[in-house]
């Protein structure tokens, strides 16, 4: 064979490469194979775990976020605005838990408030940086991006539901690569585990053009009192996601008394999502000084207490606002 066969073989090869090729979504850019994330502590509000400590986190939060592939760093609310700019500077993303606490006056929403702006204009400035809100996370995001708390009385306690998932979906970031039959097994099979009282409605959030303008609606689902809230989003801009559902649940919490799904499709779809926000973690190339630094701020300085017989939780990290 000729050197103009030989040219024309390697040209076809690289034509039929190019073509066969599945475009990579833009969240498997990946440049950081040491992701950190943080997660901002809870206000204890159960008289039983009060003696445990001021605030506390869920261990299944830290065991979900492990598994997607990170270590986890706690953040107290007991820190200066300095301080929360500086742990922002040194984590790759932030996951803001449920809870029971008031969006706009706790100290919980104040703390996340800094961290939402932070994010507003490190993402602005082409500095990549994730949050992800789960159940009362979610709906302080909402209250952010509109400057209000806009909920309604949703109630979805202690049930496991399918997602009504939306066109906009499909072209998600968060679903990009969910293989065909998960997608079918979120949309038919009751895959989700709800704790919650309030939620964004369908209705106000589409009667609010702050909210409208800043998430695209990838799920719903009908509340208890006919109220449809919605149960899954994302920014359109930014790379700020939100459930009204526990992914954290399927793998790490197993209270009979809560309906919690536990199938093999509900494990899957825990690690998947796990998966994707730490891969938006990747892309931040925030980091730790030195390693002496990184290492005191990491969650395996604590140890989590066993609550099990006192709480819906099996175990948790508490923190005192003195320490």
């Amino acid at each position: 064979m000729g050197l103009t066969e030989w040219v024309f073989l390697f040209f076809l090869c690289l034509c039929s490469s190019s073509i066969n090729s599945k475009p990579t979504a833009k969240h498997h850019v990946t440049a950081n194979d040491r992701p950190i994330i943080g997660i901002l502590t809870m206000i204890v509000m159960d008289k039983d775990l009060k003696p445990f400590g001021e605030t506390f986190i869920a261990a299944s939060y830290v065991k979900y976020m492990e598994s997607g592939g990170c270590r986890v760093v706690p953040i107290k609310l007991t820190l200066t605005d300095s301080e929360y700019e500086n742990i922002f500077n040194k984590i790759n993303g932030l996951l803001l838990i449920g809870g029971a606490i008031d969006i706009e006056t706790s100290e919980f929403a104040r703390v996340a408030k800094i961290f939402y702006k932070l994010a507003l204009e490190a993402n602005n400035k082409g500095d990549y940086f994730p949050i992800w809100g789960t159940c009362l996370g979610m709906q302080l995001l909402t209250a952010l991006v509109a400057g209000k708390d806009l909920l309604s009385i949703t109630p979805a306690e202690n049930d496991m539901m399918p997602l009504n998932l939306t066109q906009e979906a499909y072209t998600s970031n968060m679903f990009a690569d969910f293989p065909s039959d998960m997608l079918t097994a979120v949309a038919k099979e009751p895959l989700t585990g709800n704790f919650h009282k309030y939620g964004m409605s369908v209705t106000t959030f589409q009667g609010n053009e702050d909210l409208r303008s800043f998430f695209s609606i990838l799920s719903t689902n009908m509340a208890h009192n006919g109220v449809e809230f919605i149960s899954t989003f994302e920014g359109k801009k930014y790379p700020f996601y939100g459930v009204q559902w526990h992914p954290e649940v399927s793998c790490y919490k197993w209270s009979r008394n809560k309906n919690v799904p536990h199938s093999p499709n509900a494990v899957r779809l825990t690690a998947l999502l796990a998966g994707f926000f730490v891969n938006e973690g990747r892309r931040s190339l925030h980091r730790f000084d030195d390693i002496e630094e990184e290492e005191a701020a990491l969650i395996y300085n604590y140890q989590p207490v066993f609550i099990g017989n006192i709480s819906g939780h099996e175990q948790a990290y508490f923190f005192r606002n003195s320490t």
